[in-house]
């Protein structure tokens, strides 16, 4: 493993894992991204399967957005959980979403910009 020299070459370490992380790019803001939270117990839940349904809906629906699976957020007791982030906006998380409550996340929140039912507290902090 590379040995990290200076505060500027860990900054540009940083970007290029974002940049991975991220599909829709650093500092962009035109496409809604979806994280479908598929670790165990999002698997166990059916994550799987929400992850399926919000790909085919939203390629029905002519809906612009990217939607990757991710690790545990630790929300198993509302799994299965997704992420979603509006351009510009700040990241929202659903609890206990099934095809049901997907659908309404896409129509109301993703299309309409109206809250849903089913938001999560953020317990995480975000390291800038």
């Amino acid at each position: 493993m590379k040995t990290i020299k200076s505060p500027e070459e860990l900054k540009r370490l940083r970007n290029e894992i974002l940049g991975r992380r991220h599909p829709k790019g650093e500092g962009t803001n035109d496409k809604v991204l979806i994280r479908v939270h598929s670790g165990t117990s999002g698997l166990a839940s059916g994550a799987n399967e929400i992850f399926d349904f919000i790909t085919l809906e939203l390629e029905k629906r002519n809906i612009d957005a990217v939607v990757i699976r991710t690790g545990d957020m630790g929300y198993c007791f509302a799994e299965p959980t997704i992420e979603v982030t509006l351009p510009g906006k700040q990241p929202v998380v659903f609890g206990y979403v099934d095809k049901l409550k997907a659908d309404e996340i896409i129509e109301k929140y993703i299309k309409g910009g109206g809250l849903v039912e089913g938001i999560l507290p953020v317990n995480y902090q975000t390291i800038e």
